[in-house]
């Protein structure tokens, strides 16, 4: 069996139990954009593409450590020792552990920065698609309007000026992206009417 046929067959079907922002269209996502930033930046291709694979499979423990836990996983991959050195596999570790937006530290790898930048996909709608989902998993009897605050205020603290996230490779995608949404957050009326379209597809 190749990496490619492993992952695809065996890891990437595992993000099926998760909530609807994290399902396998959001791992390939990530895997994608990891790939296009690995040949940018002359990273090896596989270990990226594997990083991109596990990065959120801690999410099979809890959501607050899941970087953690996803970089156990795969240190605890009985197959991957077969593809990759010690020290690779240390490095994708490190990498999976420092992909999380909140994260205050800089990525200690490129392959860090590849899969953090990967994962941020600004996309305006798929954003505010994703908050509202996440508010919907975790309190599914709430109406639009707790729900829209809730999305709102979590726009705010994370990709408002001064929120703490943060690019570490300032992607062309992704700073155009971060500021079509700053616009749609400064103008809560505007966000109001997009978040009322998308809650009629969560």
């Amino acid at each position: 069996m190749t990496l490619h046929e492993y992952i695809e067959q065996q890891i990437l079907p595992r993000y099926a139990a998760f909530d609807k922002g994290h399902q396998r269209d959001h791992a390939q996502s990530v895997i994608n954009e990891s790939l296009g930033l690995a040949k940018e930046h002359g990273a090896d291709l596989d270990m990226a593409y594997t990083i991109a694979a596990f990065h959120d499979l801690g999410l099979e423990v809890n959501r607050e450590l899941h970087h953690i836990h996803s970089g156990e996983i795969l240190m605890a991959d009985p197959l991957l020792p077969q593809f990759f050195t010690d020290e690779q596999r240390e490095i994708m570790r490190d990498a999976v552990e420092d992909h999380r937006a909140s994260s205050k530290h800089a990525p200690r790898t490129i392959y860090g920065a590849i899969v953090a930048e990967a994962d941020r996909h600004i996309d305006p709608e798929t954003i505010l698609r994703r908050a509202l989902q996440f508010g919907m998993k975790q309190h599914p009897d709430a109406d639009f309007e707790w729900h829209f605050n809730r999305a709102y205020e979590h726009m705010l603290e994370k990709y408002a000026e001064g929120g703490y996230m943060r690019l570490w490779l300032n992607s062309k995608r992704n700073v155009e992206g971060l500021t079509k949404l700053r616009e749609i957050i400064d103008d809560k009326g505007l966000m109001k009417e997009i978040c009322e379209r998308l809650w009629r597809t969560v």
